[in-house]
C-alpha cells in the first residue's frame, strides 16, 4: 500500500504520525512510505533518519496522494483540499469539529479516529498514551502559570517549610486525571480528585494511602473544592462525545485571584464554560480573575516523547490496515471499527452524529 505521512500544520505541533522505526517496519512489510520533508523535525527526527528507514521524502501534495494517510491531529482548513477517497487514520474529535466532519464527508474519505478505537477490555489504547502525556503536562503547565510573571497567584506547588503547598483539584479520574494526580502528588501539592465513579475514587485512596483526597463529583462538591483551589485540571472524557460543561463562569468568578484552570478536555469542546482553543504561542486567557489554559495539542510540546509513545501504540493497527484495508483490519482488531467515523460520504459514529445533530 502507498502510505503518506504529512507534516502537521497546527500551531507548534511538532509530533509526526510515525517515527523512523515504524516507517522501517512498514517498508519491511513491502509498503511504499512517503514522508513529507521536515515532518519529523519538530520531534528531533530528521529527514535522514526517515530516509535511512526506507521512506521517500516528498512534498506535501505527494504525502497526501496516498491510499492511507497517517496524521496526528485532525485535518486543518488548509488541508481540506487534499482530502479524497482514501483512508485517514488520526485523532479527529469530530464532535467538537463540525467543519472537519463536513470536509471528510464531502471528500468521501474513510476516516478512523484514534480516540475511539477500543481494545478487548473496552479501553482506549490509542488515546491512552497521549492522555498520560497530557495529564502530566497539565500539572507542569499549571504549575508554570501559577508563577507571578505568568499572571498566576505566585504559588509554588510544593510549598516550602513554614508554608502551605498549593491546592490542586483534578476533575475526572481517568488516564488524564490519574497522570495529573501522580505528578501533582509527586511535587508535594495538596491534591483532591473528583469523579462520579466510587470504584475509581477507591483506587486513588488505596494507591496513595489516603494522601490524596477523593470526593464524589457533583455540582455542589465541585463548587466547594474550586473555591479554595490554586490549580484546577479538567480531565473529563465521554468517548467520542462533547465534554460536559462542569465549571460555569459564575464559579470561576468566585475563585481565588490568580488561580489557574487547565482544560485537557478542550479537544472535545472543553469542560469549563468559557473554554476556547488556544495555542502554544498564546496558551492562556483571563476569565474573571483566573487564567484558563486550553491548548488542544498539549503533547505537541514534548513532541519526541509523544511521537515515540503514539507510534508504539498505533503501529500494529497501521500494519493491519496496510496489509488488507480497513475491513480486514476490523476482523483482526474488532475494536478498530469503533474508530470508524466516515465512509462513502456517511457519518457512521452515532455519538458524534448526535453531538452534531
Amino acid at each position: 500500500m502507498r502510505i503518506g505521512i504529512p507534516k502537521e500544520v497546527m500551531n507548534r505541533e511538532g509530533r509526526v504520525a510515525l517515527g523512523p522505526l515504524g516507517v522501517q517496519a512498514l517498508v519491511n512489510d513491502g509498503h511504499e512510505v512517503l514522508v513529507q520533508r521536515g515532518a519529523g523535525a519538530g520531534a528531533a527526527m530528521p529527514d535522514e533518519e526517515f530516509q535511512a528507514a526506507g521512506a521517500q521524502l516528498v512534498d506535501v501534495a505527494d504525502a497526501w496522494d496516498a491510499e492511507l494517510v497517517l496524521k496526528v491531529k485532525e485535518p486543518q482548513p488548509e488541508e481540506f483540499d487534499y482530502l479524497r477517497d482514501q483512508i485517514l487514520f488520526t485523532y479527529l474529535h469530530l464532535a467538537a469539529c463540525p467543519d472537519v466532519a463536513e470536509a471528510l464527508l464531502n471528500a468521501g474519505t474513510t476516516s478512523v479516529a484514534y480516540e475511539t478505537v477500543t481494545d478487548a477490555q473496552g479501553g482506549l489504547p490509542l488515546l491512552a498514551p497521549m492522555s498520560q502525556v497530557a495529564g502530566r503536562l497539565a500539572t507542569i503547565e499549571g504549575a508554570h502559570h501559577l508563577l507571578s510573571p505568568q499572571g498566576g497567584r505566585g504559588v509554588l506547588l510544593s510549598g516550602v517549610p513554614g508554608t502551605s503547598p498549593a491546592k490542586v483539584v483534578v476533575i475526572g479520574g481517568g488516564q488524564v486525571g490519574a497522570s495529573a494526580v501522580a505528578v501533582a502528588h509527586g511535587l508535594r501539592a495538596q491534591v483532591t480528585v473528583l469523579d462520579v465513579n466510587a470504584r475509581t475514587l477507591a483506587h486513588f485512596d488505596d494507591l496513595y494511602h489516603g494522601q490524596v483526597r477523593t470526593i464524589v463529583s457533583d455540582p455542589a462538591s465541585i463548587r466547594q473544592e474550586l473555591l479554595d483551589a490554586d490549580l484546577v485540571i479538567g480531565a473529563v472524557l465521554v468517548a467520542g462525545a462533547k465534554a460536559p460543561v462542569l465549571v460555569p463562569d459564575s464559579l470561576v468568578a468566585d475563585m481565588k485571584p490568580g488561580s489557574v484552570l487547565v482544560d485537557v478536555a478542550i479537544d472535545q469542546g472543553g469542560c469549563f464554560e468559557s473554554s476556547r482553543k488556544t495555542s502554544h504561542e498564546a496558551p492562556t486567557f483571563q476569565v474573571a480573575n483566573s487564567l484558563m489554559y486550553c491548548v488542544p495539542n498539549m503533547p505537541g510540546a514534548v513532541a519526541n516523547t509523544s511521537t515515540r509513545a503514539l507510534s508504539s501504540a498505533t503501529l500494529p493497527y497501521v500494519r493491519a490496515i496496510a496489509a488488507g484495508g480497513v475491513d480486514q483490519a476490523f476482523e483482526r482488531f474488532p475494536g478498530l471499527k469503533d474508530g470508524l467515523m466516515t465512509r462513502h460520504g456517511q457519518l457512521l459514529n452515532e455519538t458524534v452524529a448526535a453531538a452534531l445533530s
